[in-house]
């Protein structure tokens, strides 16, 4: 393959923007003269978008019969692609194409390098800005990593990482968040660039409360997947706190101490602790 660079453009209704992308992406790769492919994957647009692409020259076009998701169609490219390294950036245009040349210096040096939406210029709707936050925090303490951009859509990574965790994709918009936190809680090594990032032109397709439960639950369950003492000893700490509290609480106010519920949220605070020793154990075991 000789250190060949796939580029993978995942589109779904984005005829404003997805020809000017492509052009852009390959104005600045033949720039730097870089060997590379570029795979656009239709995902089941309902506008001009398989239009567009079907008149440009030099790209390899999936076409998706319905819509899949982005995690989907990021799947498909990967199989089709034949690069050393996988660079993934989206067709709506509010990723800056001219910060690749500076994703690809680090390429060689670490195995992603992640655009992270921290420049100068990073237009992210207000609605969203709390939810963000809540997840990157959590998924701060989860991996025990400062993670500046937890789901940037602009990344370059090795082939290698993307086969080792291919079986955990999911195939909605969580397949950035999880290669972020599989790639940091499996001691890979991680490089955030700065980039600027634009607003949108159309329609999102993000749906703020169903996708930030389901970033929740992605979160928790990869955390537990890949660091479960974590995850067990956080709950059992909890038991342990609202045990005491109970304790106390009985023992001050009601002039008698609830012993049986004390005991029985204890047993279920040791069972939960033991039970995330275990699973550390286990994990580390098929590690070797």
């Amino acid at each position: 393959m000789n250190n060949r660079l796939s580029i993978i453009i995942p589109a779904y209704n984005e005829q404003k923007t997805v020809g000017s992308v492509v052009d852009d992406v390959k104005l600045i790769l033949n720039k730097i003269k870089e060997n590379y492919e570029i795979i656009v994957i239709n995902d089941g647009s309902k506008d001009r978008t398989k239009e567009i692409l079907e008149k440009i020259k030099g790209i390899k076009i999936i076409n998706n019969p319905y819509n899949l998701g982005y995690g989907a169609s990021i799947k498909k490219g990967i199989k089709e692609s034949e690069g050393d390294f996988l660079l993934i950036i989206d067709a709506d245009g509010t990723y800056p194409v001219d910060a690749i040349p500076r994703l690809l210096e680090y390429s060689k040096s670490y195995d992603m390098v992640v655009g992270a939406r921290v420049g100068e210029r990073v237009d992210i709707p207000f609605l969203r800005k709390p939810a963000k936050w809540f997840i990157s925090k959590l998924a701060n303490f989860l991996s025990g990593k400062n993670i500046p951009d937890l789901n940037s859509g602009l990344r370059v990574f090795k082939r290698e990482v993307a086969e080792e965790f291919f079986h955990l994709f999911p195939s909605k918009f969580s397949f950035t968040t999880t290669l972020t936190l599989a790639c940091l809680t499996n001691d890979y090594t991680v490089k955030y660039v700065p980039i600027n990032y634009y607003r949108r032109k159309g329609s999102s397709t993000v749906h703020p409360i169903n996708d930030f439960i389901s970033f929740i639950t992605l979160i928790l369950r990869l955390a537990t997947y890949f660091n479960p003492f974590k995850i067990f000893f956080l709950i059992s700490a909890s038991l342990l706190f609202f045990a005491t509290v109970i304790f106390l609480y009985s023992l001050l106010f009601l002039e008698r101490v609830m012993d049986i519920t004390v005991i029985i949220i204890l047993m279920a605070s040791l069972q939960i602790f033991l039970f995330g020793l275990l699973a550390e154990l286990m994990i580390k075991r098929v590690e070797r």
